[in-house]
């Protein structure tokens, strides 16, 4: 084979591999956009958290859930908009003059929500997915986030902003020690 179709067979295969990289990399993020859909994905993630951990059976704890999430992408089509997010959820609770973390959960998630004036911040959540526990946790992961995503979402969120959250809901001061439920 001459040199001429050794560098046409290599441009190509630069070019497939590049147009890959771009198809399975986090979707764009519109700042503004988020900055509305955000609060409203962050309140039906806690909503749906309540009642499943451990600190909420605990008398005198006062535990509760909070909730961030990331997103990885974010598209939006007239009224409807598709959020892929990272989420984390820690369940956050007092005892004497500390925060007590109790429960936690990291967990993908392709939020759907639809532009609604009447609802707090404008839009409602329509439908929310998340990635199962066990053997499939892998696949749906990287099939509703592409390879690149999938890796994004092995990095561990910071619980930093969430404790600052929970120490000014519970009145503590800000350098109140965490310990475990």
């Amino acid at each position: 084979m001459s040199v001429r179709g050794w560098a046409t067979g290599a441009g190509s295969v630069v070019v497939l591999v590049a147009t890959g990289a771009w198809v399975m990399w986090p979707g764009n993020v519109d700042g503004r956009l988020w900055s509305e859909v955000r609060p409203v994905i962050e309140a039906r993630i806690a909503t749906e958290a309540r009642g499943s951990g451990y600190g909420e059976t605990v008398p005198g704890l006062d535990a509760r859930w909070f909730c961030q999430a990331e997103a990885l992408g974010l598209e939006a089509r007239g009224d409807t908009v598709r959020a892929d997010i990272d989420t984390l959820c820690v369940e956050y609770g007092v005892h004497g003059d500390a925060l007590v973390e109790c429960s936690a959960g990291h967990v993908p998630q392709v939020v759907r929500l639809e532009r609604d004036e009447a609802a707090d911040g404008g839009y409602r959540v329509v439908s929310r997915e998340e990635a199962p526990d066990g053997a499939e946790n892998a696949r749906w992961t990287r099939t509703h986030f592409g390879v690149l995503g999938a890796s994004a979402l092995q990095e561990p969120m910071s619980t930093d902003a969430l404790e600052d959250e929970a120490r000014g809901h519970f009145g503590l001061p800000a350098d109140a020690a965490v310990a475990d439920c």
